[in-house]
Parts: structure tokens; sequence; C-alpha cells
């Protein structure tokens, strides 16, 4: 036994010696540089500071070779703490030293004066038992030589407390250089309803602009809507012919509804197919657009008027705000030139009779060079050429720094091409800085069956009746609880019947944003509205929940906030996911992903009800206890609001 003793003291002192000694050099060397003032430090998140600390200390430590990317990751397991420095691996790779040697000598240069009290060396890092700092506690294990940081208590509660400052923000401060960012989504057809495939790009564009916006950046949102081509002539020919829309000097006196313009439609493109002088009077039609005739401009601007009047229907619904319309057709009189830059540049060749360019690494199934063609053999353009004439706007005139195109998969490729194409013919390099153009890719939304989504008769499932159906079965289930508590209840008051529509649009809403956009998703209202999980009604039933406590805490409290302190495990672990919610947003700044910010709120939720259960508020031991923790529950519902409100969701207080 005394044998075994010693052994286990002697790999003791040989690990925590170093460890000792190599502490003591970090304290050494805090006073070496200057470092953020706690009130500027407050306005970066843990995970920004955290990386520039680190590469500030690996500069000094390795010289030029030490300059590498973001090295602070999440850890995989609570007990690596709450921040992991992975830089000592890769970089001893490139030194050929070990791992944790290069751990040691990078613990020894970190610089956190403006975040470190007293360092004392309270156990040692061999036996988890660690060092106590004002922002982290650090932990070096064996092996590869990651360094796990953990929170202190005291940089969390200075955190925790910046954001109960301004519950409009929660101590998010804006970008200091914030971009022109262009977010194309939505982009319904004219003539057209829109339909459930309408729906990804029009809540993921929404809510990628909300967060961008929130986070300082000067987004501009535009509905590249279909309302240019030789349909239109087709169209406004049948119209005329059957009197339709003859003599009507605005929308309001054509007496058409969509769902007929849809009709109308199908009626004259099965005219066209079948009916060669239907054809070329149809033909002349567009001829006679393009040339702005009077009044075939006139029948086309009712046809559009009609259709945007019913796409704001559904905006209106989704509360979908500042969604600025940039058509086909306003980009029409910038084709020409377009095509005859890109010819002036020696990029456009003949196929066919078509001019096309040809990039490499692009074939047809056939094993053929696959052309990206952008004037057609007679002389019509296509969706490419559209598309790199907004390229130029966008870069040249809007001045946009970053554009954001958001369209389901299939359209990959094609942007993909239209993408390099614009690079090379500098179409996207103006002002001194080239325009980031970034294809925003969504999947399929499908029915339970997991096939294409659409209805018992087959056709493509209407957005305004999916959306309608989620607010009656949203009403049933509220009234059918209503009367659970009452049975004399016979029907929703007014105040209920908002609060069931705002549930039944949020869940559908909801849970859309919640899946990887890239991945296909089964459309099940059953799922989607359900009380369980990470669905749209528990999020606004948590809500609702925490606001009711808050409510009865804030009674008897001189304030309605106060600082912070922490006596329970649930209560820290609380505040750590309540101050990632900045890294969250810059994450889907960068990643362009909203489903992290829903996976944020369901894990907030959760550990909000460990807390509650574990820590009472109204029945706190004394007044600053409760105070205290009534403070956690006023930023997690402030948290909460402006998360849902990012993601396009309405609050209700009561439920």
């Amino acid at each position: 036994m005394h044998i075994l003793l010693l052994t286990v003291l002697s790999m003791f002192l040989a690990n925590a010696l170093p460890y000792a000694y190599g502490l003591r050099c970090v304290r050494h060397n805090l006073g070496k540089r200057t470092v953020l003032k706690m009130s500027s430090l407050m306005n970066h998140s843990t995970q920004e500071v955290l990386n520039e600390r680190v590469r500030l200390a690996l500069v000094e430590a390795f010289g030029d070779v030490g300059k590498v990317a973001d090295t602070m990751v999440l850890p995989t397991k609570p007990e690596f703490g709450d921040y992991q420095c992975n830089a000592a691996l890769p970089l001893a790779k490139k030194m050929g030293q070990k791992p944790r040697e290069v751990a040691e000598k990078l613990m020894n240069t970190f610089a956190l004066k403006d975040v470190i009290s007293e360092m004392d060396i309270t156990g040692s890092c061999y036996l988890f038992d660690l060092l106590l700092f004002s922002l982290i506690y650090l932990l070096v294990h064996s092996g590869p030589g990651f360094i796990n940081l953990k929170l202190s208590s005291d940089y969390l509660k200075n955190k925790v407390n910046h954001m109960l400052i301004d519950s409009s923000r929660v101590g998010i401060a804006k970008v200091s250089n914030p971009k022109r960012i262009i977010v194309d989504f939505s982009s319904p057809n004219i003539a057209k309803e829109m339909h459930v495939g309408h729906l990804r790009s029009t809540i993921i564009g929404d809510s990628l602009s909300n967060i961008l916006q929130f986070l300082g950046h000067d987004v501009l949102r535009l509905n590249h809507v279909g309302d240019w081509g030789t349909q239109f002539g087709m169209l406004i020919h049948y119209l005329n012919t059957n009197k339709k829309m003859s003599g009507a000097n605005d929308c309001d006196d054509v007496g058409v509804a969509i769902g007929d313009l849809v009709e109308f439609y199908k009626a004259a493109k099965k005219k066209f197919d079948e009916d060669s002088d239907f054809q070329e009077a149809a033909r002349k039609e567009v001829v006679k657009l393009q040339s702005n005739d009077p009044e075939t401009i006139l029948a086309w601007k009712k046809i559009c008027d009609l259709s945007r009047r019913e796409f704001q229907k559904i905006y209106d619904i989704l509360h979908i705000e500042g969604l600025n319309e940039r058509g086909e057709s306003f980009y029409n009189p910038m084709l020409p030139n377009i095509v005859s830059e890109l010819e002036e540049k020696g990029l456009l060749v003949e196929s066919e009779g078509a001019k096309c360019i040809f990039l490499p690494g692009y074939t047809n199934p056939d094993g053929t060079p696959q052309p990206l063609i952008v004037k057609k053999t007679d002389g019509g353009y296509l969706y490419a050429t559209t598309d790199l004439a907004a390229v130029k706007h966008r870069s040249a005139v809007e001045k946009a720094q970053r554009v954001l195109y958001v369209t389901d998969v299939g359209q990959a490729q094609h942007f993909e091409m239209v993408f390099k194409a614009a690079k090379e013919a500098k179409l996207c390099c103006n002002h001194g800085f080239s325009t980031e153009l970034v294809h925003v890719p969504f999947g399929l939304v499908q029915g339970e069956d997991g096939k294409k989504f659409k209805t018992r008769s087959g056709d493509t499932v209407k957005l305004i009746d999916l959306l309608d159906e989620s607010v009656r079965i949203a009403s049933e289930d509220m009234l059918l609880r209503a009367q659970q508590v009452d049975n004399s209840v016979k029907q929703l008051s007014d105040d209920e019947k908002n609060a069931a529509k705002i549930v039944g649009i949020a869940a559908v809403k909801y849970a859309d944003l919640s899946m990887n956009r890239e991945s296909n998703y089964r459309f099940s209202y059953k799922k989607m509205l359900s009380l369980n999980g990470n669905t749209a009604p528990y999020m606004l039933y948590a809500y609702v929940r925490i606001q009711g406590i808050k409510r009865k805490a804030v009674e008897g409290l001189s304030s309605k906030i106060s600082d912070v302190e922490f006596t329970k495990k649930e209560e820290i672990a609380l505040a750590k996911q309540l101050i990632k919610f900045d890294e969250v947003l810059k994450e889907i700044e960068r990643e362009l992903y909203p489903n992290k910010l829903c996976e944020y709120l369901y894990d907030l939720s959760s550990k909000f009800n460990q807390f509650y259960e574990q820590c009472p508020v109204l029945k706190a031991s004394n007044a600053v206890e409760k105070s205290s923790r009534t403070s956690l529950c006023v930023l997690t519902a402030d948290i909460l609001q402006i998360s849902l409100k990012l993601l396009g969701i309405d609050t209700v207080d009561k439920l």
C-alpha cells in the first residue's frame, strides 16, 4: 500500500510541478501587453475574446509559424470545460514537437490581464483541481495537447449583468465594419399562385436578413420575381382574345382573381401547344411587349399588379417586411450590353447558333462540354443572362459586398456556373473590392410519406391553403384545451383566435427553420404543432411560462433586474447558455444556417427548465437570491423573444 501511495505521489509531483512553474510564468507575463478594458471586453463574444488572446499568444510564443486561424472550439464533453483550444496539435506537426510541449509554451504566453485577478494554484491540473482566473480556468490534459478552458464565475456574472442592461439587444454590439448585403429570396412567378415550394426560400431568406440586420449590416432584401418572358405573350393574347381584361385601366377593374389567372395560363398553354395560329399571335405579342407597345404593356402591368396583391397577402400572413421587388423585367434592358461586354472580353463562343460560355469542368451526360447559354439561336435571352446582369448591377450600382441567393438545391449548378462566369468577366469586381456571391440552397418539402408534397388530387399545395390549415388545427387544439378547463366554452375569444393564428403560422415557419436547410424534410402538422420537442408551440409556451414567473417575481422587488449571483450549478449552466447567444448569431452570419438558432433556443429552454426545477424563484431563501434568479428569468425571456422575432415569429403573453 505504501509503495502504491508513493508511486501515485511521485506521478502527481512529476505532472503537477511543471504546470505550477508554467502557471506562475503566466502570471509573471500578464503585465507585458495592453489588453481590453472590461467594458470593451463585454461587447465581444467570449469566443472572439479567447480567439484573439490565443492568436496573440501563438505569435508571441512561436512567431510567424504561430499564425493560424480561429482555434477555439466547443468541447465534445462537459468535463473538458466550456471552450477548447486545439492549436497545439497542428502547430506541433509543423514544428516537429510534441503537442503537449507546444501547449505548455502557449499557456506560459497567455495575456489575460484585463480579466484575471490574483491566481493561486489550488491543486494540480493532473488531478483536475484547477486554476482560478477571473475569465477562465485553464486545464491541460495529457495526450494531443488540447487546452480546455472553463469560464470563471466572475466573468460569467459580468457578462450576464452586461446583457441585462439593454433588453432590446441583450448586450450584443453591432459589427464594427458593417457590410452592404443583398439577400435575394422568395421569387414567385407572376400569374401563378405561391405554393409550398416558395415557403422555404421566403422564410429562410427573411430570417437570414433579420439576423444580419440585427448584427448591424446594411441589408437589402430583393424579390427576383418572374415577371418577363415569352409566357406573357401567350397569356396576354389569350386574355385579349377572350375579353378577360380588355377595357380595364387598373387592377381593381379587372375582376379576375389570381386563381383565374392560373386557369387562364393553363388554357393558354394548351392552346399554344395545339394551335399554330395562336403560337404565331403569341410570339407577336412578345415582340410588342419587348417593344413597349402601350396596350401590351398595360395588359402586362394588370397581370403583374394582380399577382403582386396576392403575393402581398401571403407576405402579410408570414410577416415578411421590407422586401423590394426587383423582377426579371428590371434587368431586361441591360441584357444586350451584358452580351456585348462578354463578347468584348472574349468569353462567348458560338455553338449551334447560340452564344455560350464554356467553363472548364462542366460536361453533359454524354461527356461533351456543357455550355452556359446567354443568347439563344432566335436571339432570346435566358435566366443566365438575367442573373449575370443582376450580378453586375448589384455589385456596380448597389455596391453590395455580399449577395445571398436563397433558392432550392436543384439550382446549385446553375448558380455555380453563373458565379464563375461573373468572376471571369469581372462583373462582380467594382469599387475596389470583389462582391462575394453565395448560393444558399435548401432541400425539398415532402409529404409524410417522403414523397413530393401534393394535395390528394395530385396538385401542388397552395401556400395559402397550407397556412390556413395550420391555423385551423391550432385553433381547434386551443379550443379543446379551453374546454378541458371549462366545458361551457363554445368558442375562442378574439385574443385567443389571434393567439391561435400566431401559433399556427409560427409552427409552419419554425418546423422549416429548425431543419438543416439543405435537407429535405417531411411536412407534418401533428409534429410541428406538438407541445413537446423542438417546435414553435413548445417555444411559445416556454416564453409565456417565463413571462408569468417574471411578472410574479418582480412584485415587491425594488428593481426589475439586479446583478446576478450563483449558488447552484443549474444557475451557472443557464448563464453559460445565455452568454452563447451572440456566438450563435455570429456563426449564422458566417455559415447561414438558421437551424443553429433553433437548436440554441431548444437547449436554452431545457437549461431553464432544469434551473427552475432546482432553483426556486418565487420562494427563494432570501431577497438577494430571488432578485438574482429573477434577473436570469428576465434575460431568458428577452433572448427567447429576440430570437423568435429574428426567425419571423411573434410571441404572445398568454396561451
